[in-house]
């Protein structure tokens, strides 16, 4: 009875927190507004990446918009704040991933003015971050070579679900035992066709690509959205507000 009891109430909170992504989802397709899911392990380089993303947005026409999500602590969000990054902070005190809820409030005290991209920071982990929609478009997994090559044998949910890979600190595979065959097997064996880019944190190598990914998702979203963009702005954000 208690595993049965057990996996009712997580189907219960996971689909009440699936109908709340939905409407940010709608709601951030209505201004334009490509969400971006950004996971991976503690010391992988996520707030690096967007550093690096960032630097090879301005151009694009796209507009960056973070949510930093940590346990405790915003050291990130004052690191973005400082490159004049739209940067808004969420701590979750103990909680091991954001959810949709955490998000929609946020959401509702931001003002997105432009047309751009939300890059939702989660929290340090590869297990529960890939259990929860926050109303992404894009889920995208930062993974790096000095985890070792192990890590989508270990950790599948988050690879498998991943819509794009980023393969991180690729400058030290010199240095390391890391085995890219064995990686990307692992990868392909669970998601057939995400794109990987390797970069470099460091050194920049490969967020150009990575940015060119990104803003093509980003103008797609526009185009789909365009004609009905007052109908879902509309309702939108009333159902934003209601929920």
């Amino acid at each position: 009875m208690h595993d049965i009891r057990k996996i009712n109430v997580m189907e219960g909170i996971l689909d009440a927190n699936d109908h709340i992504a939905e409407h940010i989802n709608e709601h951030l397709s209505a201004h334009g507004v490509l969400v971006v899911n950004e996971m991976g392990a503690p010391g992988v380089g996520k707030t690096t990446t967007l550093k690096n993303i960032f630097k090879h947005l301005e151009g694009t026409g796209l507009k960056p918009y973070v949510i930093e999500g940590d346990i405790e602590s915003d050291l990130d969000t004052h690191t973005l704040k400082n490159m004049g990054i739209d940067t808004h902070q969420i701590n979750t005190h103990g909680e091991c991933h954001l959810d949709a809820p955490m998000i929609d409030h946020m959401v509702d005290h931001m003002n997105f003015d432009e047309k751009g991209i939300l890059f939702i920071e989660n929290i340090g982990n590869l297990v529960c971050p890939a259990e929860f929609s926050i109303g992404e478009h894009v889920m995208m997994l930062i993974s790096t070579v000095t985890e070792g090559s192990d890590k989508p044998y270990k950790y599948p949910l988050a690879f498998e679900k991943a819509d794009l890979i980023i393969l991180n600190k690729v400058d030290l595979i010199p240095y390391l035992d890391f085995d890219e065959d064995f990686y990307m097997k692992g990868v392909r064996a669970l998601n057939k066709d995400v794109p990987v880019f390797k970069v470099s944190g460091k050194t920049g190598e490969g967020f150009e690509e990575v940015v060119a990914w990104l803003a093509e998702r980003a103008n797609k979203l526009e185009v789909k959205e365009h004609h009905h963009d007052h109908e879902h702005d509309h309702h939108g954000h009333e159902h934003h507000h209601h929920d």
